[in-house]
């Protein structure tokens, strides 16, 4: 049994199909990424780890997922998403279902860096699908993709049962399972691009000539926050919401997804907003209402007391449940629009190498994920607070915010300042700044 050929299907079918599938599939391996969001509470427990350790466990899967998002790209560029993709899967399952069988924190380790490669999935799916459409329709189309996010929210729901059914270990020989079936799935149904043989494929290094802008390393911080601070909050919040308001592990995942479910459905609807309105609009919006978010929910429990006029009153502060729910789900759907309108650049301004450009975006966003849960473990264990972690997603939010305002400044200032000479950046950011 063969892969359906591009030429036998409209090209409509040939779209939905590639769209859909590589979305289903993308939903699974994010559920597998983020699978110690849930997991990792138990094993915590097990080994009586310390906070900083049970940073680095949920956050090594994302480091892996991170790093070969780039040569993951290339190589789908180079050989194709169906090929590609399906290996990513298989690949992923083998190290979740050895995972069960760990007993060591080292070996915990050592599994959670295979579990990352399917996080990897990412690069290979904009590429794979970017082919298929049009630039006007890119953000669109990437906004569903991308929409895949919420697998983090189908681990939240149904690990938590699972484990306390039959515990974790089960929990990941189930993931890796429904990889499996995805893969084969996948293979046997998608169709290679309609546009890999079309012209001979560039050099390996020469797909990284892009990497010198520094407008790419720009578009990459937007996107270690809205998507690296997205998978960091998709991991650490059950545990917030346990030793902040003593949820037990299920109520803890169920509310937890209330961030990651806005922070991943709405990501099609940045794509749309992107391909009507810019997406330089649509970032300035997701920073700064981000800035906002994190800064209230920064604050910590605090006892004030104030003179009165008949003696002292004492003040009590403190973020309850709801209003927490509240704030971070508007947190989540910002970051869903960041998300879409960080790709909808991609495509449109390195249209001939958006393997390597969308492999480098996504890897440092994926790397904020890896570094930020220890980060957040890291500020735990030194300053005792528990918000300490939205103090310094405030601090990201408003540099990033800063960093994009004056880039956007100076270019203005350049199209009514003719310069003699351009730089490739500069060039690049000026012919594409119309769109953006």
């Amino acid at each position: 049994m063969t892969a359906p050929e591009p030429s036998k299907m409209s090209p409509g079918n040939a779209q939905s199909r590639a769209l859909w599938l590589s979305t289903v599939a993308f939903t699974i391996c994010f559920a597998v990424w983020t699978i110690f969001s849930i997991i990792g509470i138990r094993i915590k427990e097990e080994l009586g780890l310390s906070e900083t350790e049970f940073g680095l466990l949920i956050g090594l899967p994302i480091l892996t997922g991170s790093l070969i998002r780039i040569v993951l790209g290339v190589w789908t560029s180079r050989y194709g998403g169906r090929l590609v993709y399906t290996l990513t899967m298989l690949s992923a399952a083998i190290a979740t279902f050895l995972l069960a069988y760990a007993t060591t924190y080292s070996q915990m380790l050592i599994a959670a860096l295979g579990v990352g490669l399917a996080g990897g999935s990412f690069a290979v799916g904009v590429t794979y699908v970017s082919r298929f459409f049009p630039p006007e329709k890119q953000g669109t189309a990437l906004g569903i993709f991308g929409a895949g996010n919420v697998g983090a929210a189908v681990t939240k729901f149904l690990a938590p049962f699972v484990l306390l059914a039959w515990g974790w270990q089960t929990v990941a020989q189930l993931w890796a399972l429904a990889l499996v079936v995805m893969a084969i799935v996948f293979w046997f149904s998608a169709s290679d691009e309609p546009t890999m043989r079309q012209a001979a494929p560039k050099s390996f290094w020469a797909q990284f000539a892009p990497l010198k802008n520094l407008q790419v390393w720009r578009f990459s911080l937007y996107y270690f926050f809205v998507f690296g601070a997205f998978v960091a909050l998709a991991l650490w919040l059950p545990r917030y919401l346990i030793g902040v308001y003593g949820f037990d592990i299920t109520t803890a995942g169920i509310v937890a997804a209330s961030f990651s479910i806005p922070g991943s459905i709405f990501r099609a609807y940045g794509g749309v907003l992107s391909d009507r309105v810019g997406a330089r609009s649509v970032m300035y919006w997701t920073l700064g209402v981000s800035a906002a978010a994190t800064l209230i929910l920064s604050l910590p429990p605090a006892n004030i007391v104030v003179q009165g006029i008949s003696g002292r009153i004492p003040i009590h502060f403190a973020i309850g449940p709801a209003m927490f729910v509240a704030v971070v789900f508007v947190l989540g759907f910002f970051m869903s629009l960041g998300k879409a309108a960080v790709y909808k650049h991609v495509p449109t301004y390195y249209p001939n190498d958006v393997g390597a450009v969308g492999g480098l975006v996504g890897m440092i966003g994926g790397l904020g994920g890896f570094v930020l849960p220890i980060a957040f473990g890291a500020l735990n264990d030194l300053t005792g607070i528990w918000s300490s972690c939205f103090m310094l997603l405030f601090l990201l939010a408003m540099g990033s915010l800063l960093w994009m305002h004056l880039a956007i400044r100076r270019m203005d200032r350049d199209r009514t300042e003719p310069a003699p000479a351009m730089t490739a950046t500069s060039r690049s950011e000026l012919e594409a700044g119309a769109t953006s």
